[in-house]
């Protein structure tokens, strides 16, 4: 038997352990002819399109602009025309975390340890189940590093597969491989379905994976691309018919309008969002965004520990504006719920199970319960189904971690929500 691997926080930390890094007006060049830089280029139309003629688009955000890659002459030349600004996009990777490494998951001949992990047991609020059902119909559109999507757990899961990371084309259909992790974890805390029937189990096992790649396999990325690929799951569901869920285990200190629009634009359409708070607590006011978006559910992280009658916020969990909290009203920077996100074991990139922690774990339980939930009351508007996320994490109150209290509070939002 192979040993089991573990891979801590700080090589993945959590997607919040991605850090957003944007500089403001594109100020330096290429330091040579062969460098590159991805920037979006805006200004009036007749410029837009001379230019597009000269440098290509990746992505056309219309008024806001379109992105590309330049080299030091392009830039050069694109500056002549003063008409045109041109600013970097801003890339994505991972940072390290504050977090230790969690327990090790299990190996790819061992199976997982848990085939229904802490996590499962308490969103159900059954400590002896068995196994979860759910989400049929449901499409959950999963933003990260990709997806193994021959693993046994996730296999039959799978609908969609973009890759929107790859620099000759800025989307290839049926492509998503994961050779980080990453985004294997998060897909199957959200949908797998026992596989074999040895295999672990997530919140919603008969919901749809759109496993969409906007992070390579080295975790990093840019804003242009989680835009664009935000708004493809919205078209999507538009063109489908269906009910989409976006879940995004990715973030950024620093609010990024392509995101932000993006987020608006999906949620606009009838999609609900749902994004990690981020792993910069405990202070206040460390929560990243997009989750930090009032058009995002902002996800924070509990631990299987009891505090105060409840389960506790962990250290890491980003928090939220302690002057906003308390009204049960989402503002810009709340925190709205909180959710298993550490020692989670959940499927890995190479078959295997391993156990990591994060609010990029926490996330994907929320994303679950939204599909659940949503195939059992069909009926319900993106909206509706958002309120009912509230209105279940007020029956389960979290008082334990720095910052949590009675009530809606800056730590854990209105509460944990659950199945029952």
């Amino acid at each position: 038997m192979k040993k089991r691997k573990v891979v801590g926080l700080s090589v993945l930390s959590f997607l919040m352990g991605v850090s957003m890094f944007a500089t403001g007006a594109f100020g330096q060049q290429p330091k040579s002819q062969e460098e590159s830089f991805r920037v979006i280029i805006q200004g009036p139309s007749a410029d837009k399109s001379q230019a597009k003629k000269n440098v290509g688009v990746r992505w056309d955000f219309g008024a806001e602009g379109f992105t590309t890659t330049v080299n030091s002459k392009q830039y050069q030349a694109l500056l002549k025309n003063k008409n045109l600004k041109i600013e970097r996009v801003a890339e994505v990777q991972l940072a390290p975390s504050k977090e230790a490494a969690a327990k090790p998951g299990g190996s790819i001949n061992s199976g997982p340890s848990d085939r229904t992990p802490w996590g499962i047991q308490a969103i159900y609020n059954d400590s002896a189940i068995q196994a979860t059902s759910g989400g049929n119909g449901i499409k959950v559109a999963v933003l990260d590093t990709g997806a193994n999507t021959s693993h046994a757990d996730l296999t039959n899961r799978v609908e969609q597969c973009k890759d929107f990371t790859q620099n000759k084309s800025p989307l290839i259909e049926g492509s998503c491989s994961d050779g980080n992790g990453h985004g294997t974890h998060v897909a199957g805390t959200v949908l797998a379905d026992g596989g074999n029937g040895q295999g672990i189990y997530g919140v919603a096992p008969e919901a749809d994976l759109w496993a969409y790649k906007v992070l390579n396999n080295r975790g990093s990325g840019y804003s242009d691309d989680i835009a664009s690929a935000i708004r493809k799951a919205a078209d999507e569901a538009t063109r489908t018919g269906s009910k989409v869920i976006i879940s995004m285990s990715l973030g950024s200190s620093a609010k990024d309008s392509l995101i932000s629009n993006a987020v608006d634009y999906a949620y606009g359409k009838g999609v609900l969002v749902i994004a990690a708070a981020g792993n910069d607590g405990p202070s206040s006011n460390t929560i990243g965004y997009p989750g930090a978006l009032v058009n995002a559910v902002a996800v924070a992280a509990l631990e299987d520990v009891q505090q105060n009658g409840t389960y506790r916020v962990a250290d890491f969990s980003s928090r939220g504006n302690p002057a906003t909290d308390g009204d049960y009203v989402i503002q810009e920077r709340d925190v709205e719920v909180s959710a298993p996100g550490r020692a989670i074991e959940s499927t890995w990139h190479d078959g295997s199970y391993n156990t990591i922690s994060g609010t990029s774990m926490a996330t994907p339980h929320v994303s679950g319960l939204a599909a659940k939930i949503w195939a059992d009351s069909p009926s319900l508007s993106h909206t509706q189904l958002r309120k009912e996320l509230q209105d279940r994490a007020k029956l389960y109150d979290i008082k334990g971690g720095t910052g949590a209290a009675d009530g809606d509070d800056y730590a854990s939002g209105f509460g944990f929500p659950r199945v029952k």
